[in-house]
């Protein structure tokens, strides 16, 4: 049975459109965890275009399960980090102009004193990156504990050989990930439709969910929301 994290961010994008004090991000974690989330995951991103430093602190006073940072390999970031101590950071790629994050993170040497400092906080760390087996085979090099399988190409396909050609690399590179002795995460562009494909793999202990679970929430309410996409990845 794979777990659900559940992404707010985009309670956050709400409250900052009209730079006010609502909808809460903390209320949305709440309802979230009672119905159901395992996880709570959050990306502070430099700019600061939805979560705060605020949610930052106040997210981890009141999260009660476990509580995921996602942010940028910086030397900012990992200050951030360590103080606040999440339970777990995902290093993703940032881009200022980008409406979210486009692909996984380019691992290269110079991302292993991150990954160190991260651990010798005592949090663990994930790596986004795409289904690439060498990629796969670097993250465990730099000392990742975790790989977020960037699912976002096989969101956007539409062809059914495409995406049965994208399903057999992400699995391949999520047997590979587990073989290291990593965990196996996937995430992005993941909805109530396209889920079901790879939950049915049997490989992922977790799956990190936002856009589609708050998209459906405006019509439904959170907690169906929620409680919806749990069946699903169950």
């Amino acid at each position: 049975m794979a777990l659900l994290g559940v992404n707010i961010d985009h309670i956050a994008t709400l409250r900052e459109a009209r730079k006010g004090i609502e909808p809460e991000p903390v209320y949305a974690a709440s309802i979230a965890e009672q119905n159901g989330a395992d996880q709570i995951t959050i990306h502070l991103r430099e700019d600061r275009r939805h979560i705060q430093d605020r949610d930052l602190q106040l997210l981890r006073q009141t999260i009660q399960t476990k509580f995921n940072l996602e942010m940028a390999p910086t030397i900012e970031m990992v200050k951030i980090a360590s103080e606040i101590k999440p339970d777990t950071v995902t290093l993703v790629p940032e881009k200022r102009e980008e409406l979210t994050t486009e692909g996984g993170l380019n691992l290269t040497e110079n991302h292993r004193d991150v990954i160190s400092s991260l651990k010798k906080a005592g949090i663990e760390v994930s790596v986004f990156i795409e289904p690439i087996l060498k990629m796969i085979q670097v993250a465990k090099d730099l000392g990742a504990d975790t790989v977020e399988i960037h699912t976002g190409r096989y969101a956007n396909l539409e062809n059914d050989g495409d995406i049965q050609a994208e399903v057999d690399k992400i699995y391949k590179a999520a047997i590979l990930t587990k073989k290291l002795g990593m965990r196996a995460v996937a995430g992005h562009g993941l909805n109530y439709h396209n889920t079901q494909k790879l939950v049915e793999l049997d490989i992922f202990e977790e799956f990190n969910i936002g856009h589609s679970i708050i998209s459906r929430a405006v019509f439904s309410g959170l907690a169906e929301a929620i409680l919806t996409m749990k069946l699903i990845v169950e």
